[in-house]
């Protein structure tokens, strides 16, 4: 992922309390000696730290390539918004010859993998993600005894490097990131709202 230094974060705590705020991205599995990785969608817990944990079927294909090589990026994107090119043209220059661009918050976690298979630790697990998922919903207590738990692992995700990015016009005038942020108030589109917050937030 390219970053440039006006997009990278200000600091650790940035990236730590923004992924803090997502549960679902792209596990993306390399394996060994493939043409492609096995990309999977999924929901996740952090710890806010340096370990992730989410369970899969036990069907699924990513199982195959993480025992091949036990290494795993983690990918999870958001607050992303279209800034026409009109908008991105520098002050005083003419609209009509602006480039387009593209705002966005990224958080990419290399990893390296465990898989969890012991019963207690699957069941331990999902009452780590219940509780976060669905805190206010009544349910009866996961056991290792329970017959569901064959059917899916578990995964501990233990970080070892960080690219985040946080893509909000790092490389623009204070003034036109203010006016860059009015647009977006005005267009007021599914995720204009929390880009606008993100550029005012890293605006100085």
């Amino acid at each position: 992922m390219l970053i440039h230094p006006w997009d990278a974060p200000i600091d650790g705590s940035e990236w730590r309390q923004w992924l803090g705020g997502h549960d679902f991205g792209q596990l993306i599995a390399p394996g060994r000696g493939r043409d492609l990785p096995v990309v999977v969608p999924t929901h996740f817990s952090f710890d806010g730290a340096e370990a992730v944990w989410l369970h899969l079927a036990r069907a699924n294909p990513v199982w195959a390539a993480l025992e091949e090589h036990p290494r795993a990026l983690l990918t999870v994107v958001g607050e992303y918004v279209y800034v026409p090119s009109d908008w991105n043209a520098k002050p005083g220059t003419d609209p009509r010859d602006g480039v387009p661009t593209s705002y966005y918050a990224a958080v990419q976690l290399s990893c390296d993998v465990r898989v969890v298979d012991d019963p207690a630790e699957k069941a331990a697990l999902l009452h780590r993600q219940l509780a976060q998922f669905q805190p206010a919903t009544e349910r009866a207590p996961v056991l290792p005894s329970d017959r569901n738990l064959p059917g899916i692992r578990g995964i501990e995700l233990t970080v070892t490097a960080v690219a985040g990015k946080f893509k909000y016009g790092g490389n623009r005038t204070p003034e036109h990131r203010h006016e860059l942020a009015a647009r977006l108030a005005a267009r007021n589109g599914p995720m204009d709202a929390g880009a606008r917050e993100h550029l005012l937030r890293r605006t100085t």
